[in-house]
């Protein structure tokens, strides 16, 4: 079966690179090849844009993170400054009390001086603890000094840092709108006959791809999902039909990760915001033991996931212009599966959840949707 596996996975992924490389040249005057080609081009703009977009995620994310460091660095600043702001009084108070002379004489001299030797030995010992409560003072405002300028430095370090998460957030913004426009252009200059021949031929790779996979008996045999992986299935099934939008974590649009993500967190169970991030951190699992709730990842870098429904079927966020929907696990170039839960048992008995109505519907590349300006989120908006 390993040998099976790794021939599989070697023919998806070798699918994978032809397409991004870029797209293929048409024979002249060969309707097919003409439109093989645009599929081709189609796809690498898709998959060049989810690049992007999973960057854009890791930034955001980052930047999620380094905003709330720069606030508990500033809170601690706040307080730091009120304890200097405390100790310098309380310095000042006591260098007032010596300048105007009511600041203790020498313990000695007013052991020499006093009539009553047993007083001035009790004088001596409050005179000391004045002393070492002077002495505290010092110290405490030496520390909250330190602390202070170490406080200040962190966050002026940590306000930079944000600077540059947020300059790098708009650069891979920026990459993903140009990626966007130039698929709107392309689907802007098909016919409508184009566009049909588009579909089938998707449909037709799709198809071979799927039965190429289940073929190899990979995916065979009675598959139950853990509890969690039912939970988060159900989440998942729930969102059919929700649009696409990148960079969203729902509850009304999601991106691919945005969705696998959510419907884990459904289950109680914290998943990595990036697809490439939950490929990395989460423990792999081959195909001949995938079960429903795994995270099925896509392309050589990593930059689609989709949930496992069972039956060789995923739910996932396809593309811009596409909504939620369940689609064959083939139809994008396999790279592997991981899962979030490896210490959940499966569960004996499992019935999926139903599908609504048109889960299947539309096309895994989004041309069949209102259009990629679907999938653009409004302005960015500094966090």
């Amino acid at each position: 079966m390993t040998g099976v596996l790794t021939g599989v996975l070697t023919g998806v992924l070798a699918v994978a690179t032809t397409l991004a490389a870029g797209p293929v040249a048409a024979a002249p005057g060969d309707p097919t090849d003409s439109v093989s080609g645009l599929l081709t081009r189609l796809r690498t703009l898709y998959q060049e844009t989810e690049r992007a977009t999973e960057a854009y995620n890791a930034a955001d994310e980052a930047l999620k993170k380094q905003t709330a460091d720069t606030r508990r660095t500033d809170a601690e600043l706040t307080t730091a400054r009120q304890a200097l702001a405390r100790g310098r009084d309380e310095a000042g108070r006591l260098a007032r009390q010596q300048y105007q002379g009511r600041s203790e004489l020498s313990p000695y001299l007013g052991l020499l001086l006093a009539p009553d030797p047993r007083r001035a030995l009790d004088q001596e010992h409050l005179l000391a603890r004045a002393a070492r409560e002077r002495a505290g003072v010092v110290t405490r405002l030496q520390a909250a000094e330190k602390k202070a300028d170490a406080l200040a430095t962190a966050s002026r370090k940590a306000l930079d840092q944000r600077k540059a998460l947020l300059a790098g957030r708009q650069k891979q913004k920026d990459t993903v709108r140009t990626r966007l426009r130039e698929v709107e252009r392309l689907l802007a200059s098909l016919t409508a006959d184009q566009l049909a021949r588009l579909a089938s031929l998707e449909k037709a790779q799709t198809a071979g791809a799927q039965n190429q996979l289940l073929g190899s008996g990979a995916l065979d045999g009675p598959r139950t999902p853990s509890e969690d992986g039912a939970e988060a299935l159900r989440f998942a099934v729930r969102q059919i039909g929700k649009p696409y939008e990148w960079g969203a974590e729902g509850p009304e649009t999601y991106d691919c990760s945005g969705l696998t993500q959510r419907a884990w967190a459904a289950a109680g169970r914290e998943l990595p915001r990036t697809s490439q991030e939950q490929w990395a951190e989460l423990p792999r699992v081959p195909l001949d033991r995938l079960r429903p709730g795994d995270l099925v990842v896509y392309f050589p870098e990593a930059t689609h996931v989709a949930l496992y429904l069972g039956d060789g079927l995923v739910v996932h966020a396809p593309r811009p212009g596409a909504r939620v929907k369940v689609s064959p696990i083939a139809a994008n170039p396999l790279l592997g599966a991981v899962r979030p839960d490896p210490d959940g048992g499966a569960l004996k008995t499992f019935t999926p959840p139903e599908l609504p109505a048109g889960a299947t519907d539309g096309a895994d590349e989004g041309y069949g949707g209102a259009g990629p300006a679907d999938g653009i989120p409004p302005a960015d908006t500094e966090a």
